[in-house]
């Protein structure tokens, strides 16, 4: 009777905790793609997600067979199965079935990575972007404009909708890095390098960034809000910041 109450514990914990797990992995935790290039992102976490939920339903019901199906009785008499050293068959099946899967997700993976990682060979905007200790500095080079934070005040910086922008992005003392959780992108701002990146928004509102990397004890203060708005507005906030020469 022991037996059979641990036995029901056992398989109540694991079925909440599956349950639990594919509602961790749902899609609709993951922010809406906010730029052309997250969606190629998001496209990759959905088909990385199932087939990993995929792979691991297989596993489990593998584990789960083998103590259903081989399971102690009442009525044994103490010897083993018949046992084997080789299976030519199930050999190649569980080693050719991973290298296809393997292949298949790089298929996928390679030109979504290049759409991401690719930089416009024109850019309608340039931001210079500078992390430092602890806040963040945006440049605009066309019309000199800066804007610059502190803890206290959380720089915004602003994009036009459907227009692709370079993000050149570094630091001046430790590393940090610049993320947008909405934007499904996260690049490091490391000193005396400089990383190059370009991103599309394509959805009008206020999204929040912050430093992805623990820079130090005001790490939790490296928060800045990013403000997309339509082509008009962003050329009536770029007059208004334009630096007169």
């Amino acid at each position: 009777m022991l037996r059979t109450r641990g036995h029901r514990r056992y398989s109540r914990a694991v079925i909440f905790w599956t349950l639990l797990s594919c509602t961790a992995c749902s899609g609709n935790l993951l922010p809406a793609a906010a730029t052309e290039q997250a969606k190629s992102s998001r496209e990759m976490w959905i088909l990385f997600t199932w087939v990993g939920l995929g792979v691991a339903a297989l596993v489990w019901g593998l584990i789960f067979y083998c103590v259903v199906r081989f399971r102690e009785r009442a009525n044994d008499d103490g010897s083993f199965p018949d046992q084997f050293r080789r299976n030519d068959r199930m050999e190649i099946v569980y080693t050719v079935l991973p290298m296809a899967l393997v292949i298949g997700l790089f298929a996928f993976t390679y030109p979504a990575e290049r759409h991401i990682e690719t930089i416009a060979p024109t850019q309608d905007l340039v931001v210079d972007v500078t992390g430092f200790r602890w806040s963040w500095r945006f440049s605009y080079p066309a019309f000199g404009a800066i804007v610059n934070g502190s803890g206290d005040a959380p720089p915004e910086l602003v994009l036009p909708v459907d227009e692709t922008t370079q993000f050149n992005v570094t630091s001046v003392d430790v590393d940090h890095s610049f993320w947008i959780p909405a934007f499904l992108f996260k690049r490091d701002a490391i000193p005396g390098l400089r990383n190059v990146f370009d991103l599309t928004p394509t959805t009008l509102g206020t999204f929040r960034g912050e430093c992805g990397e623990y820079c130090g004890l005001e790490h939790a203060h490296m928060l800045f809000n990013v403000r997309v708005v339509t082509r008009d507005a962003f050329a009536r906030w770029a007059r208004q910041h334009t630096v007169k020469r």
